[in-house]
């Protein structure tokens, strides 16, 4: 038997599922990664390098309230492309055909379409517009995390509601198609109501490890000239 190989194949395949937990969870900590696999920290720091020298993971520094930065391990380009995605293909050329015959124009009204068909199926999925709004940013969530954003919701101290998606399921045909990306806002906002504020804090297309959104009821902030 030769023990050397086996070692060999038994590293790959830890490699594999540290890239498997970063695509399926989105950026991690090398603590966080290590509990979900059942393995030392140490023995995913060793894969992480390994994988960094192949550059299909780099990281960026986290700021803690307490303590030091840590590294949150992400997948470049190169390491997303290790998940075959035919579906991308095929909307990227749908759009390079829309392009080439309708121009511009071809986008935005795709665009819009697609911002309108979205718009109903979220609208029937949403709780009702008296839910607090934790509740409903966390069924939008849920939505996009079926969708492959990888999304999430926190609620912050301040009573601001984050969303966050942790990854692009249409990264690449936004690229070509920046409507596709920028009718979000207006697709949460038909989602969640028009009494709440929607902010894009972290966007993914601008090179952020992630894409957030500060989202707030406008009835509870302050009047911008309240008399003191």
């Amino acid at each position: 038997m030769n023990t050397s190989a086996t070692s060999s194949d038994a590293l790959g395949s830890g490699r594999k599922r540290v890239l498997f937990v970063l695509k399926t969870n989105g950026p991690q900590t090398a603590a966080h990664i290590a509990k979900r696999l059942g393995v030392t920290t140490m023995a995913v720091r060793q894969h992480l390098a390994v994988l960094e020298g192949e550059a299909l993971v780099d990281f960026i520094y986290e700021r803690r309230k307490v303590g030091r930065p840590v590294r949150r391990w992400r997948l470049t380009d190169k390491g997303y492309d290790r998940f075959p995605d035919r579906h991308a293909e095929l909307v990227i050329a749908v759009l390079q055909a829309v392009d080439d015959v309708f121009g511009e124009n071809g986008f935005e009204r795709l665009a819009e379409a697609l911002t309108r068909q979205q718009t109903d199926t979220y609208r029937a999925r949403m709780p009702p517009a008296e839910a607090p709004l934790e509740e409903r940013v966390a069924c939008l969530a849920r939505i996009r995390r079926e969708e492959g954003y990888m999304a999430e919701s926190r609620l912050r101290l301040d009573g601001v509601v984050e969303l966050v998606e942790n990854h692009c399921s249409v990264g690449k045909a936004a690229r070509l198609c920046s409507k596709l990306c920028g009718s979000e806002l207006s697709l949460f906002q038909a989602a969640l109501g028009e009494q709440v504020r929607i902010e894009r804090v972290e966007h993914i297309l601008s090179g952020d490890p992630r894409c957030t959104f500060s989202i707030s009821e406008l009835s509870k902030e302050p009047a911008a000239n309240a008399t003191r």
